[in-house]
């Protein structure tokens, strides 16, 4: 590296400052350039806290930050302290708050090498309490690899929770752990080459499968093989589809997909008899298949923010036990409705429900702010 090229990163790193975000009880340090906009600043906070850009109020000594504005004209400098409020557009799903970040590469921030520099030693001790309850707890360990220990105490293992850390690898031994029932892999760096299908769909007694907030693009047809699956959590992914073998999964009742690219459904999915939550929020679907009037169990559907001008004609004249139905953001409007056979029956399932939970809400509350269903022509 010549002496300008070096004198230019150590100009760029002097600029480097970091902030401390207080937002929903916790502190997120943040780390940008002193040049940086209050909008960059806010593109950072996005995939720490799930709350988009128009949602997010910054508040330094007393006054609302103006997007356009600098942070070093905005009087912020290294380690100022800045509070977030989210006004509005706060996601769905509950996205947990993590320090991965997927932002523009210009804005140099935290690496996850700096974060993880303390590794966490995990006692015989506790395994051997864990093998008591036979559930394996490593939630939020600043774990980068599964411990051996895993395959070393595999017999035992029914429930295993690895969310919350960096693993970037799930390899063939996790089919080892063949008694598991539950696998937690949430808020990880697992990408379509670092996980083994072949080893995660050899476990024959897993009913709940959790890949929430990882890297994946693609689910192999292998998953077909989970026969006793009975929930399937991928949301916050990169999804396109999911595969045609997922209708082979006659005892699944949760599938929650929200917040992926998912264009198209498919049609094997009126296979899925169990279903009772389905969750497509946030992806780009444009028509559901007419098999989801086969789904007779459906008590909930999550459809919000995806391109759907229509339903399946037979959603509320076969799903008789729909009461939940999610359109927000969609081209559907209550006339579109209206006109589908069964309308009048779901939609006194619908306000049933609604009333149940203000009566709910009015006996266990004594103070409460109730939404009411907009009547703008839009779900």
């Amino acid at each position: 590296m010549d002496e300008a090229a070096a004198a230019g990163g150590a100009a760029a790193d002097r600029d480097l400052i970091t902030v401390h975000v207080k937002f929903s009880g916790r502190t997120l340090p943040v780390t940008l350039s002193s040049t940086s906009t209050v909008r960059d600043l806010k593109s950072l906070l996005l995939p720490l806290t799930d709350v988009l850009l128009r949602g997010q109020k910054l508040i330094f000594k007393g006054k609302v930050l103006d997007d356009t504005a600098t942070l070093e004209s905005s009087k912020v400098s290294n380690g100022s302290k800045i509070m977030l409020i989210a006004s509005q557009g706060l996601h769905q799903g509950g996205k947990p708050i993590t320090q991965r970040d997927n932002v523009s590469s210009n804005l140099k921030t935290t690496s996850q090498s700096e974060l993880h520099k303390t590794k966490p030693i995990i006692d015989r001790s506790r395994w051997e309490r864990w093998k008591i309850t036979k559930i394996v707890a490593l939630s939020e360990c600043q774990l980068e690899v599964i411990p051996k220990e895993v395959w070393t105490y595999s017999s035992f293992i029914r429930v295993l929770d690895i969310s919350k850390n960096s693993i970037k690898e799930v390899p063939e031994e996790i089919g080892s752990v063949n008694c598991l029932e539950k696998l937690l892999l949430d808020a990880n760096d697992i990408s379509d080459e670092s996980i083994s299908w072949k080893g995660v769909t050899s476990l024959k007694f897993l009913k709940v499968l959790s890949l929430n907030q990882n890297q994946l693009t693609t689910i192999p047809a292998t998953l077909g093989a989970l026969t006793s699956l009975t929930q399937l959590h991928v949301a916050n992914n990169n999804l396109t589809s999911l595969p045609d073998e997922i209708g082979l999964l006659s005892q699944l009742q949760v599938l929650r997909a929200a917040k992926n690219r998912i264009s198209s459904v498919a049609s094997s999915i009126g296979n899925c008899y169990s279903l009772i939550e389905v969750d497509f929020s946030s992806n780009l679907v444009a028509e559901l298949p007419e098999t989801f009037g086969n789904l007779q169990n459906l008590k909930a559907l999550h459809l919000s923010k995806n391109g759907l001008k229509s339903l399946p004609s037979t959603l509320f004249k076969k799903c008789l036990q729909l009461s939940t139905l999610d359109l927000h953001g969609t081209e559907i409007t209550n006339n579109i409705l209206r006109q589908l056979e069964g309308w009048e029956d779901f939609d006194e399932r619908r306000r049933l429900k609604s009333q149940k939970q203000l009566d709910f809400r009015v006996e266990s509350s004594a103070g409460f702010d109730e939404g009411a269903d907009e009547d703008n022509g839009r779900w």
